[in-house]
């Protein structure tokens, strides 16, 4: 018995007892399915890791953009050559805490920068821009790069129903181990081949492919409220269902916020109404599409 059959034998073994659980190193592949004469497009995985958390003030430190084939019927063929890099901050050195988080070191990045023709020519070519994160993920690449304020995004992370499948975070490490495989994350490639990874997959409760599933919302127009002049007293309410708050300072309404699909405008109207001011009230919403949506812009 060869080394490889001992290895699969041992992981049957484990597999059908209730008291372990095996998961897999990642290993993409090139090829998901094969093609079979359905009209495809191209989407890009995006990933980027920064000095922090503000896209006025912070700096992409790495990028990578994976762009795969699919079909609008959320079936993934064939990933095309990724592009990955490293970057230096104008600003200064990376922080400890960043270096802990993303393990990037000043080191790494001294004398490296990101060539803009590159991301240019892989973004021009794509139908979407796909990010796991993508409400910070896009406002950093908006901020440097001017190629991705036209295209469509797309969020795995927000914009696939994760809790209503049995999952209880959206979180891409939790997501990749209820899978069955793991990675090593906070790398920017490896994040976005993890990512597709799990699109390519079918749902645990609905059975759909997770890419067809985020596809079917993405192309949906959501509708942001703002819940201006909210009473003080229940802001912990708002806080609680989803809602955001914004300073006013960007030029945007001070007041809590959220975005909801169509389908959800009539019922959350009525419960700011019923439950939050407590009467009739006529609140600023502003329609927001896949162009737009988690952009700068908005």
């Amino acid at each position: 018995m060869n080394s490889e059959t001992s290895t699969d034998t041992l992981i049957k073994k484990l597999e059908g007892s209730s008291e372990y659980k095996v998961l897999k190193r990642l290993s993409p592949p090139r090829q998901y399915n094969t093609p079979d004469g359905t009209a495809t497009k191209t989407a890009v995985y995006l990933d980027l890791e920064t000095t922090g958390l503000n896209y006025e003030t912070d700096e992409i430190i790495e990028i990578a953009l994976v762009p795969f084939r699919y079909s609008t019927d959320g079936k993934i063929f064939e990933l095309l050559e990724p592009y990955n890099e490293l970057r230096e901050p104008k600003s200064g050195p990376i922080s400890e805490e960043i270096t802990k988080i993303t393990g990037i070191t000043n080191e790494m990045v001294k004398g490296r920068s990101i060539d803009l023709q590159n991301v240019i020519d892989i973004v021009f070519g794509a139908s979407l821009i796909i990010a796991h994160n993508a409400d910070f993920d896009r406002k950093f690449a908006e901020a440097e790069f001017e190629s991705f304020n036209t295209k469509p995004w797309a969020c795995s992370m927000s914009q696939i129903p994760w809790r209503e499948e049995g999952l209880d975070s959206g979180k891409l490490e939790y997501l990749a181990m209820k899978s069955g495989f793991f990675y090593d994350a906070h790398r920017a490639t490896t994040d976005c081949y993890a990512g597709i990874e799990l699109l390519s997959r079918r749902l645990p409760k609905s059975r759909r492919l997770a890419l067809d599933l985020l596809l079917t919302t993405a192309r949906k127009d959501s509708h942001r409220i703002w819940a201006e002049q909210a009473p003080f007293d229940f802001k912990d309410i708002l806080k609680g269902r989803g809602y955001r708050w914004n300073d006013g300072n960007d030029g945007r309404p001070k007041a809590w916020y959220c975005d909801v699909n169509d389908d959800a405008l009539d019922a959350e109207l009525k419960f700011l109404s019923d439950e939050i001011y407590q009467r009739n009230v006529d609140l600023h919403v502003s329609k927001i599409s896949a162009v737009d949506r988690f952009s700068i812009r908005v």
